[in-house]
């Protein structure tokens, strides 16, 4: 069994407790499949494995029945606590190879990348990886220590038509999300635009509709 195709993936939440509280995770966890996320990661930097898992397990039914598939960031362990959840991974992560022996084919793979060679390596692990972030693309508090790789970037690796499924992220909002998608790219990744909203879900919809246009007059 192989992991779910993500082509048709357009809009990826990452529900960060950086920005919320851990006890609103099932309600945003909703809010976002309602407005149309495909792809939802569970970011609790400061959190413990157990707390991971515990949340996961929350998430995990919802994200089932929305037909979406449920990720968790850099905790394989907690990752392979949870039937059908997915791993992203940074550069300075579990490598690759090591990811993809723990998870087994069937669960979705994940890897950041910040540029070009790092996306060409991504690339170049096509068979093992699922997807690709590039970014961050503007400056976000999200993360602080990394520099904006700008819309170059993103222009550089539309250039290389990826036959893996790549999403941009880093301070991407409805503000800048056409230019995001007038450099070549076709999906994203917005975090605080969604979290720090009153209506996250209609957030999640004027984003997927913004490059839904942007592509239509392309």
């Amino acid at each position: 069994m192989r992991a779910p195709s993500l082509d048709a993936v357009r809009f990826y939440a990452i529900l960060d407790t950086g920005y919320i509280n851990p006890a609103r995770l099932e309600e945003f966890g909703r809010a976002v499949l309602a407005g149309g996320a495909g792809l939802v990661q569970l970011r609790a930097k400061t959190a413990t494995t157990a707390e991971r898992v515990r949340w996961l397990h929350v998430l995990a039914p919802l994200c089932g029945a929305a037909g979406a598939v449920l990720i968790c960031n850099d905790d394989f362990e907690a990752a392979l606590a949870v039937p059908g959840v997915g791993l992203h991974v940074g550069q300075d992560d579990l490598p690759v190879p090591a990811a993809r022996a723990a998870l087994g084919p069937e669960r979705v793979l994940g890897l950041s990348t910040h540029s070009l060679a790092q996306a060409q390596g991504a690339l170049a692990a096509t068979g093992l990886l699922n997807y690709f972030a590039v970014g961050p693309v503007f400056a976000t508090q999200t993360k602080p220590d990394y520099q904006a790789v700008g819309l170059d970037l993103v222009r550089a690796v539309a250039a290389l038509r990826p036959p893996l499924p790549w999403f941009c992220i880093g301070g991407i909002n409805r503000r800048n999300v056409a230019q995001v998608r007038h450099a070549g790219a076709c999906a994203v990744v917005a975090v605080s635009d969604v979290l720090c909203a009153a209506d996250p879900a209609g957030v999640v919809r004027e984003l997927k509709s913004a490059l839904a246009s942007e592509a239509q007059s392309s």
